[in-house]
């Protein structure tokens, strides 16, 4: 049985190291791989990536949140005031008042990105505040409403942010805030804006399982 020269084995290792080293090196920096990848249409839903009107990357951010968001209203969609009210448990949270919740955040990332603001102003607060904390607050105060309320609510602080958006670039989206999170370990405003995009994708799950066992619900895959 022949065995290589060890010799050969890492000058090989290091030839496909540095191979990888510069295919990397392209990856990390950002306008490349933009470059020439078109731009889809905003109705294009299960395509990631740039899109008509916004910078590449922002672009990408904003297909992440048109599929979420598409499967929210999805998930929702026909539910009656006491399907939104319902909870589970004492401990639970309706699927009415996570809607809020998505709402809240939504716009809290708005004000904090777009006007660099830390809270919510009195107006503001008064809105979201309840869907922004849940909880006891949730419970007790988001209630009683149709379906309606809460989807046009979150699609006019959704089409402000898609507006707001349009005036940025990707340098304005990889910029780092250094007093956000108590100025700790740095975050960017990518990081920002994909944790609004995941923060979605979770409570959709929750949504899935509550709408599962609503009253009278059928078994589902979901």
């Amino acid at each position: 049985m022949k065995h290589r020269n060890p010799q050969h084995g890492r000058r090989d290792f290091l030839r496909t190291t540095l191979s990888l080293s510069t295919a990397f090196a392209g990856l990390t920096s950002f306008s490349p791989i933009t470059e020439h990848i078109p731009e889809i249409a905003p109705g294009n839903l299960y395509v990631i990536g740039p899109m008509e009107g916004y910078s590449p990357h922002i672009g990408t951010i904003v297909s992440m949140l048109n599929y979420n968001r598409e499967t929210i209203l999805r998930i929702t969609k026909g539910l009656s005031i006491a399907d939104l009210d319902f909870l589970l448990d004492a401990k639970a949270n309706s699927i009415g008042a996570l809607l809020m919740h998505l709402g809240a955040v939504d716009k809290y990332y708005q004000v904090n990105t777009f006007e660099g603001r830390s809270e919510f102003n009195s107006a503001e607060s008064k809105l979201w505040n309840d869907g922004m904390e849940l909880g006891d607050l949730g419970r007790k105060n988001i209630k009683g409403k149709e379906l309606k309320y809460y989807i046009d609510l979150i699609t006019e602080v959704r089409q402000k942010t898609l507006e707001e958006f349009k005036k940025k670039d990707d340098q304005w989206l990889l910029a780092i805030d250094p007093s956000f999170g108590e100025g700790k370990e740095p975050f960017n405003t990518y990081w920002k804006w994909f944790h609004v995009c995941e923060h979605e994708s979770n409570h959709r799950g929750q949504m899935s399982f509550l709408k599962s066992r609503l009253p009278g619900a059928k078994d589902s895959k979901e």
